[in-house]
């Protein structure tokens, strides 16, 4: 069969399907050939401002071809060559052929290639801070609006003590707040490689430099500067330490998990039927059960954080085989680890903000829950206020005890409502106590400091947090699928 056109040859579900059109661009070939470029420009910039024998003349020739790139000369350069580097040399050097002979003056391909994956690594972070930020805030919204509502609390999913809805949120939310930390961290940890030669010992640019150490540091600022770092490497190999790519994938990694948590709730929050992620007027559920409202937003994200999650072994199990300045076994893994990270992260986090933005609460559902084990969690208060009235402790609790284990028989063997607190109003034995009812059962008085913990965890955590944000968040999160 012809393959001729884009539908019958594999593309990442990543980029066709999910993730945003500017991780998409941020990890594109466009990009990075045109970094390529700009390097090269950048470094011959550099080199004839500190006293080479390079004239404005070539510099506006590679200037303007940064981005007009011959792929389709460039794969045939590469097939003959074997090399991606030099195939690049050689199509530049075709559309700039008075520049040609100062193109990659003295560098390494890792020159090209190495600093131009650390400006992708940083400009992809740039692209996820905010949306993180975004989700946050959504998310705070929700936990503030909710902070004072009652509701069942689980440990091991079983029923637990009552918390509130906007408490809960505020798990989520504590989580995401730390990765928004660690991304940020990873982000201004980064450096650049440089201008370091061929095993980083500067070798090439000494030479070209007749020895002149103070311009070879010079070049190193200088080509740094331009491309947008403080900061560079002093010590590499011919590549960066791959450790990099070991701690920028770890927050990646750590941001999976984190909205694996966060959706996993969700999932089983949607089971209980109390609170759902957005469902349009016109969205199906199933193809063969049409009442059905599937969390399928929250199930993608765990789908694709189960795939980040996984992505950390490959810049580990790379950088602990990189024998002594470097070997080129990391280069197909990096290519697809690095960008799946970003894309992946991408699409959780732009699906996360949509859920976010619209999350439906069922307050009925989660009063009704609450009313079906209230009653037995209330048994110990009950237990006290009887003490007060003057009661036996002992006799109490096995009265109590009795009751309860009826009104569990009730509920377990025959399908009915917890009817304990009809039992405990019927019962002479706690009539002393049968006007403190209504509010010993009150909700509102089992939630603790919840809300107050909100309030607090808002003002004094999220919202400096998001401060840095602050001209970014109004953006909202559409999904096309």
């Amino acid at each position: 069969m012809a393959v001729n056109n884009e539908r019958a040859v594999y593309r990442s579900p990543l980029s066709s399907r999910y993730a945003s059109a500017e991780m998409s661009y941020n990890f594109s070939e466009l990009k990075k050939f045109s970094l390529w470029r700009r390097l090269w420009t950048n470094l011959a910039k550099a080199e004839k401002c500190l006293g080479l024998d390079i004239t404005d003349e070539q510099i506006a020739e590679l200037e303007s071809n940064i981005s007009e790139i011959d792929f389709d000369r460039a794969a045939v350069e590469e097939k003959k060559c074997r090399h991606d580097v030099m195939a690049h040399v050689y199509t530049y050097a075709a559309v700039c052929p008075k520049a040609a002979g100062i193109i990659h003056l003295g560098a390494t391909s890792a020159f090209v290639g190495d600093n131009a994956d650390l400006i992708i690594l940083r400009d992809g972070f740039d692209i996820l801070l905010p949306k993180l930020a975004r989700c946050v805030q959504r998310l705070s919204a929700f936990a503030d609006e909710y902070k004072q509502l009652p509701c069942l609390g689980y440990t091991h999913f079983q029923p637990a003590q009552l918390t509130t809805v906007g408490k809960r949120a505020c798990l989520w939310i504590q989580d995401l707040l730390m990765d928004l930390r660690n991304l940020k961290r990873a982000r201004e940890d980064l450096k650049f490689r440089g201008v370091k030669g061929t095993t980083g010992t500067q070798a090439s640019f000494l030479e070209l430099f007749n020895g002149d150490h103070e311009k070879v540091e010079q070049l190193d600022e200088m080509v740094t500067e331009m491309s947008g770092f403080n900061k560079c490497f002093i010590i590499c190999g011919q590549t960066y330490t791959r450790k990099v790519d070991v701690e920028c994938l770890s927050v990646l990694a750590g941001l999976g998990c984190s909205v694996h948590k966060l959706a996993t709730d969700l999932r089983l929050l949607a089971s209980l039927k109390e609170i759902e992620e957005p469902f349009e007027k016109e969205q199906i559920g199933s193809s063969a059960m049409a009442y059905k409202r599937n969390p399928m937003r929250s199930e993608r994200c765990c789908a694709l954080a189960r795939h980040l999650m996984t992505l950390i072994q490959d810049p580990l199990m790379t950088h602990s085989v990189q024998w002594m300045e470097r070997t080129l076994d990391d280069s197909a893994n990096r290519r697809l680890c690095l960008s799946e990270a970003f894309l992946s992260a991408d699409v959780l986090l732009t699906t996360l903000q949509n859920i976010s933005e619209g999350l439906v609460v069922y307050p009925k559902v989660i009063e009704r829950r609450v009313k079906q084990e209230l009653p037995f969690m209330a048994t110990e208060n009950i237990i006290m206020a009887m003490v007060k009235a003057g009661a036996n402790r002992q006799t109490c609790h096995e009265e109590i005890r009795c009751l309860s284990q009826q009104a569990a028989k009730v509920v377990k063997e025959e399908g009915g409502e917890n009817d304990l607190m009809i039992r405990i109003h019927k019962s002479d034995y706690f009539k002393p106590i049968v006007s403190q009812l209504e509010h010993i059962m009150d909700p509102s008085t089992f939630i603790g400091r919840a809300p107050e913990q909100v309030t607090r965890f808002l003002k004094e955590e999220v919202h400096p947090a998001l401060a840095p944000y602050s001209g970014c968040l109004s953006d909202t999160a559409q999904l096309h699928l």
